[in-house]
């Protein structure tokens, strides 16, 4: 059953995304060679915690820590540990908090250092691709008219779009209906209304789209061992148009980076 939010709700939605969105920045700066993912994601929890909220993954579902760390060939879902990262990775940071009822959950892939230029080409195309999706996310248009267009604009890159995860509703529950895929037809699957609030997430591989699942119950790595990009945004549908819960202007503070990839997306000035 799809839940939909009023705009009340999606004000507290917009609180708990920008804490993440806030935890994301802080953890740009410390993204970098020879820092373990384990020490990023014991900063992370107290960064969460500090404002007020709670560490969303941390015991869902049995997963044991506050972010999900994938580095490389990782897809989604990897465990923090203590190996650390080198020059050349990427690693994808994954993060969710929990405040006033209402859960944030959204995510952003790294570069540690110099990375390769094919890589890097994948991490730009995964994001585009992300926005691309976003504008699809209108009162009127259906579920998979967003994963149409992520699908042909990676697609036609040569990149493979992993079928068995997904994107989702969210609210009160991390996982909410509908489930969003990265794949589709156009006209398919459930129509998109006013209150709708959705995490949309494509993960693209730089080689197949097939995937394998380790035997940690968690990590998903690429089944031909190339690299994977994963972003994500929490984006609700407010007067029949996508509206922006998350940001990534905290990472790009954080780089020096200059973007307006947001632009038309936010109509409600970024304040935490």
């Amino acid at each position: 059953m799809i839940v939909l939010k009023t705009k009340e709700e999606i004000e507290l939605m917009r609180e708990s995304a920008l804490i993440v969105s806030k935890t994301l920045g802080m953890l740009a700066k410390e993204v970098k060679p020879g820092v373990t993912s384990l020490y990023l994601d014991k900063l992370a929890e107290e960064f969460i915690r500090d404002y007020g909220a709670e560490p969303a993954f941390l015991g869902m579902y049995g997963f044991p820590n506050s972010l999900c760390m994938s580095p490389n060939a990782q897809v989604v879902h990897g465990i923090p540990n203590n190996t650390p990262l080198q020059e050349g990775n990427i690693i994808s940071v994954d993060c969710g908090a929990l405040k006033n009822g209402f859960y944030g959950d959204h995510a952003y892939t790294f570069e540690v250092g110099e990375i390769a230029p094919e890589t890097k080409e994948l991490l730009k195309i995964t994001k585009e691709s992300l926005y691309v999706g976003i504008r699809e996310t209108r009162a009127g248009n259906r579920v998979e008219d967003i994963g149409y267009a992520i699908q042909q604009y990676c697609e036609k890159h040569g990149y493979g779009v992993v079928r068995e995860l997904c994107g989702h509703g969210l609210g009160r529950k991390m996982h909410e209906d509908p489930e969003v895929p990265n794949y589709g037809k156009r006209g398919r699957g459930k129509k998109l209304v006013n209150g709708m609030v959705l995490a949309i997430e494509p993960m693209i591989n730089l080689g197949t789209k097939n995937i394998r699942q380790h035997k940690d119950g968690w990590t998903i790595t690429t089944a031909d061992g190339k690299p994977s990009a994963h972003f994500e945004h929490d984006v609700a549908i407010i007067d029949g148009k996508p509206e922006l819960l998350s940001t990534f202007a905290y990472i790009y503070e954080a780089l020096g980076i200059t973007s307006n990839e947001e632009d038309g997306l936010r109509q409600v000035p970024l304040v935490l």
